[in-house]
């Protein structure tokens, strides 16, 4: 994540999306640009009034997120997934769908809070995660003392030990980090979650039981619609971008509804 000292307004079709001067992560500031895109195509398909007011805040009203919302519905098709690819994905992620999967783990927490300077955050998360790792495996424990030096959450006065846990106890985004997967050790990259970012050691893993293909078809299926949905809504905004006048801000852009 890189944050952006923008000397200048950036704008969707004329409409500002951030004050001048203000200070704001690249991702948000293109969350702006896409949202604001959306929020002007419903207005286009009269789904919204054309009053709605615009913000430069990133917030938008009630009522043009409803008519988001349907607009999405509306022009981003999901193809039902056939029982081929179906079983096709679920051999090949057999692990993301084991019943009672549960992993030991201890972490070192940099929390991203208000002001935080996210780049200097992450350099120093980077070279805590490289110090670690350089030595994971060895007699003498350094990720212990690491935590209790630099990680902000309370678990650093245990050696950031988080204990067994299972999916549901952790934030999803997290959980997608830690779940599925064979690695045991200080994981090779940091996770990110909505409380910062993670350098973690899975220090045990229970893979719980398998279940038959037959039991979890729908939540295969669920998982396929949703892949589908990601890149059809990814499209649909390259589009919409490639037909706008976006000034401050680089998105991804399209002027063919073939370009995937």
């Amino acid at each position: 994540m890189t944050i952006e000292n923008l000397s200048r307004v950036a704008r969707v079709n004329g409409v500002p999306i951030n004050s001048a001067g203000e200070e704001l992560v690249q991702d948000v500031l293109q969350q702006r640009a896409y949202t604001e895109l959306l929020r002007q195509a419903a207005q286009h398909a009269g789904l919204l009034p054309a009053d709605d007011p615009a913000t430069a805040d990133g917030v938008i009203s009630e009522a043009a997120a409803d008519a988001i919302n349907v607009l999405v519905e509306q022009s981003v098709q999901v193809p039902e997934p056939s029982d081929e690819a179906c079983r096709r994905h679920y051999a090949a992620h057999e692990a993301t769908y084991r019943t009672g999967e549960r992993v030991r783990v201890r972490h070192i927490l940099f929390a991203v809070t208000e002001g935080v300077d996210v780049v200097a955050l992450r350099k120093r998360a980077e070279g805590v995660l490289l110090d670690v790792r350089c030595h994971d495996g060895q007699s003498a424990d350094v990720f212990g003392p690491a935590a209790g030096q630099y990680s902000n959450c309370p678990t650093g006065a245990q050696g950031g030990d988080l204990g067994w846990l299972s999916a549901g106890d952790c934030a999803p985004e997290f959980a997608r980090e830690l779940f599925g997967h064979a690695e045991v050790g200080v994981l090779p990259r940091l996770a990110h979650s909505r409380f910062g970012l993670h350098v973690v050691e899975v220090l045990e893993r229970d893979p719980g039981r398998a279940q038959s293909y037959e039991s979890v078809r729908g939540a295969v299926a669920g998982a396929l619609r949703q892949q589908s949905f990601v890149t059809a809504l990814r499209q649909y905004m390259s589009l919409l971008a490639g037909a706008a006048a976006i000034e401050g801000v680089a998105l991804d852009s399209a002027d063919s509804p073939l370009v995937q």
